[in-house]
């Protein structure tokens, strides 16, 4: 039981339950409902997920000695090198999944696995590594819109939001060992606002008429462009009565129109999961952030960051939500409550 602790900790198995909302919001982003391709997608993030976070201690093994010396490798449960074999091991097993998903994938994984083994290697005390940690993040988002349908353009703007995020939490676990200034966790609670506000809009990709992935008619609900009717040829011309009682034409262009709702005015269900889900991560996120400002010490930046970790899977949901998935939507929201079982058990930090 202590050795498969000890490996429950090195590997963070908490933190996993962040994972597979990656390539699922992923594929919401491009229209498509998951696939197999698409679990191969998800157990691909997963390996090369593991393989970071084993990395990561193997590299940080004599840091941990002084700062943490609870830590798996410092304490001697997990022996170095095999910490480093089972990177090696699970960075092969994410990339030979991606290839079995297709090339599109497998293009997508190859850097995936570069930026994960140069952050851990090169770039995590420098200046880039908040970047390159978000980098990675959001090449697992567009990895399951490439898994599940060779196209990665409409995700784009999703894996944008997901790596903002993640760099605002990487920011402030720079300093979750030692305390600092209030200002990262600050600027992480800022992020979230933005991120929060950006949610609740609907993506310029994701018109009202869109048929949802989902099954739902439209993105929000809304009848779709099959069942209006279609005109074709010139635009009629209508009667209007004269004063003297006889009819004049006047074009249909120049008829007085009632202008449309905006998309960001219409109310649906799939709307009020967005707004929700929006709210969740808001919520999850922003309280420890404030915290961590008020005092930022050593315990509660840890919260902090480990309240942006869980925040994660809410910002998943929101995205999928946000691109017309309801039912995807709902699948990844359902992960929030066993990783914070598990979370109580084995620090996902």
């Amino acid at each position: 039981m202590s050795r498969s602790r000890a490996w429950a900790e090195l590997l963070r198995l908490p933190a996993l339950f962040t994972v597979p909302g990656d390539a699922l919001s992923g594929a919401a982003a491009v229209g498509a409902r998951p696939d197999s391709r698409t679990l191969l997608a998800i157990g691909s993030s997963l390996c090369l997920y593991e393989a970071g976070m084993a990395l990561n201690d193997w590299a940080d093994r004599a840091e941990d000695a002084a700062e943490r010396p609870h830590r798996p490798l410092p304490s001697g449960r997990v022996h170095p090198a095999a910490a480093f074999t089972a990177a090696c091991a699970l960075t092969g097993a994410g990339l030979a999944l991606a290839a079995r998903a297709g090339r599109p994938a497998l293009t997508v994984a190859v850097p995936l696995a570069a930026t994960v083994w140069a952050y851990d290697l090169a770039l995590k005390h420098t200046p880039c590594g908040p970047a390159a940690m978000a980098t990675a993040r959001a090449l697992d988002l567009v990895l399951g819109a490439a898994a599940t349908t060779g196209r990665t353009r409409a995700a784009l703007p999703s894996a944008a939001l997901l790596g903002t995020h993640t760099l605002a939490v990487t920011v402030v676990s720079r300093q979750e060992t030692k305390g600092g200034s209030p200002l990262a966790p600050l600027a992480a609670l800022t992020t979230t606002a933005l991120l929060s506000r950006l949610l609740t809009h609907r993506p310029a990709g994701v018109p009202l008429d869109r048929p949802s992935a989902t099954g739902l008619d439209g993105a929000d609900g809304e009848a779709t462009a099959f069942s209006r009717p279609v005109m074709s040829g010139p635009l009629p011309a209508t009667a209007e009565p004269a004063a003297a009682g006889r009819e004049r034409l006047r074009p249909a262009h120049a008829r007085r129109t009632t202008p449309p709702r905006s998309a960001d005015s219409v109310w649906s269900p799939a709307r009020a999961l967005t707004t929700t889900l929006a709210a969740t991560y808001a919520a999850t996120a922003a309280r420890p952030y404030f915290h961590a400002a008020l005092n930022p010490s050593p315990p509660l930046t840890q919260r902090a960051v480990g309240g942006g970790i869980r925040a994660t899977i809410p910002l998943q949901a929101a995205l999928s939500a946000r691109s017309g998935a309801g039912l995807t939507a709902l699948l990844i929201a359902g992960l929030a409550p066993l990783g914070r079982r598990f979370g109580r058990k084995v620090s996902v930090t």
